[in-house]
């Protein structure tokens, strides 16, 4: 199971008839973590079987979910996710619990986000709202196989390169410093490969419901959900690069890593359809991740300052600066959003009350769609 070596007792204890499996040197404490091969079977098997479930239960027929749908499936997600945090609290010790509730909230506030763009995808390409359903799952199952990849890739990184803490909070900052600078998704949907698309790969414009080819004329042509597919597909990619840095700035265990990424995209689908024009609300998301991926940025290269092994920085020395410590972390994530939600709120409310005011005066009071997208 998920413990911290402290003796050879103690390793010989968990290795009995569960050998572990993944061992990840965890540097601040200079101990292991261990996870047994059972607790990753188990897991995955869990993961696997919710995702079948979804396919197969949930998303069986095309239709667009009601609220009383969206929001006991949502609710039964969330639970499921703080359970499994309480678990880890007093099973494996408050410190990992800490660190997945963290991770967990900053990669479901990071998927929040990512749903925001989902949402543009849908409108530009004009998909129907029974179709968005099975286009939202396949998105998201994606999203889970690309960040596995890149949680992979970051675990072997760290334990190969003692710089790489270097690199992904670099990386971060940088990408907080994009998100305040372009906070206008609109052209999101049409990205390269979707260009690519368009220009190379025989097109039709008619939806032939889930079907993401035909043949007409004895010629293949490629349907709007191939392109929406692919649209999605890309996105997630874009946005995994961007989570598993910042999830590794707060855990350095592949475990609660893979774990919080799952729960974070647990009910995405049905949190789509529950919030709705909601999401358009929130027009300082972006900016609010950027405070987020920033903060996790300079918590990274402190800690690799902190346990520094260039030679060109302070002669390949330990640099004796402060670590953040979990705890902060996740006030400050917290404090962050619940800002960035009530001036979102704020902002677009008094957009409201304005157009109403100049509704009375006989002007249009219709709400502006794109308007709302464009001040984000």
């Amino acid at each position: 199971m998920l413990r911290t070596a402290r003796s050879p007792a103690t390793v010989e204890e968990t290795s009995g008839v569960f050998r572990t499996a993944f061992a990840v040197r965890r540097e601040t404490t200079g101990g292991f973590v261990n996870v047994s091969q059972l607790e990753w079977i188990i897991t995955l098997g869990v993961t696997i079987a919710i995702l079948l479930f979804d396919v197969i239960v949930i998303g069986r027929r095309p239709h667009e979910p009601s609220k009383r749908e969206t929001g006991t499936y949502l609710t039964i997600y969330l639970t499921l996710a703080v359970a499994f945090g309480i678990w880890v609290w007093f099973f494996h010790g408050s410190q990992f619990g800490l660190e997945f509730f963290t991770g967990w909230l900053t990669e479901y506030s990071l998927s929040v986000d990512n749903l925001f763009i989902f949402l543009i995808i849908m409108a530009s390409f004009n998909v129907p709202r029974k179709y968005q359903q099975q286009a939202l799952l396949v998105g998201i199952i994606l999203a889970l196989i690309f960040r596995g990849i890149f949680i992979a890739l970051g675990a072997v990184a760290i334990n190969q390169f003692s710089w790489i803490f270097y690199a992904f909070g670099a990386f971060l900052v940088y990408t907080a410093i994009t998100l305040v600078r372009d906070t206008d998704h609109d052209d999101d949907a049409e990205n390269f490969v979707v260009r690519f698309a368009r220009k190379h790969l025989s097109l039709t414009d008619e939806w032939h419901g889930l079907k993401m080819w035909i043949k007409e004329n004895g010629k293949r042509l490629m349907t709007p959900m191939f392109l929406v597919i692919v649209a999605l597909g890309t996105t997630d990619l874009l946005f995994a690069l961007d989570s598993i840095p910042a999830i590794y700035g707060l855990t350095r265990e592949p475990y609660l890593v893979f774990t919080a990424n799952v729960f974070a995209l647990m009910g995405l689908r049905q949190l789509y359809f529950l919030l709705g024009d909601l999401l358009k609300r929130l027009v300082y998301l972006s900016q609010g991740l950027a405070v987020i991926l920033a903060f996790i940025g300079v918590k990274l290269i402190l800690h690799a300052l902190h346990e520094n092994e260039l030679p060109f920085i302070n002669g390949g020395e330990h640099v004796p600066v402060p670590e953040i410590p979990t705890l902060a972390s996740l006030g400050v994530i917290i404090v962050t959003l619940l800002i960035t939600t009530a001036a979102s709120l704020y902002k677009t409310r008094v957009h409201d009350v304005k157009n109403g005011e100049t509704g009375e005066a006989g002007e249009d009071t219709a709400p502006d769609a794109e308007e709302s997208l464009d001040s984000r």
